[in-house]
């Protein structure tokens, strides 16, 4: 019986240091890049714009839809960043274990 005491005290200590990693998401800021710089994206944590910054050069109404796609790059590029960071902080918190199928934090 005491290693299921043992047990329960550390998936309570686990639990309550994910719930720690998860409020701290929204400090996080993670950016993403496309077009040599020209397009940056910063999430936070959970995968929110925090904000987009554009080269004004590469500004021009006849080429809006090259501009529509380094947007979509540079998020999925941050994105790509977010998700790797919690995927490497919630493995230091499991001690390497895999989560149960459907417990993809923070999403």
């Amino acid at each position: 019986m005491k290693n299921i005491g043992q047990m329960m005290k550390q998936a309570q200590q686990m639990q309550a240091k994910m719930a720690e990693m998860q409020e701290g998401l929204d400090s996080i800021e993670i950016e993403g890049g496309s077009g040599g710089g020209l397009v940056n994206v910063t999430l936070n944590g959970k995968g929110e714009i925090k904000s987009i910054k554009i080269d004004p050069s590469i500004v021009k109404v006849d080429e809006i839809e090259v501009l529509e796609d380094l947007i979509t790059a540079a998020f999925n590029d941050a994105k790509s960043k977010v998700e790797t960071y919690v995927q490497d902080e919630m493995s230091k918190l499991t001690g390497g274990l895999k989560l149960p199928a459907g417990m993809n934090l923070p999403f």
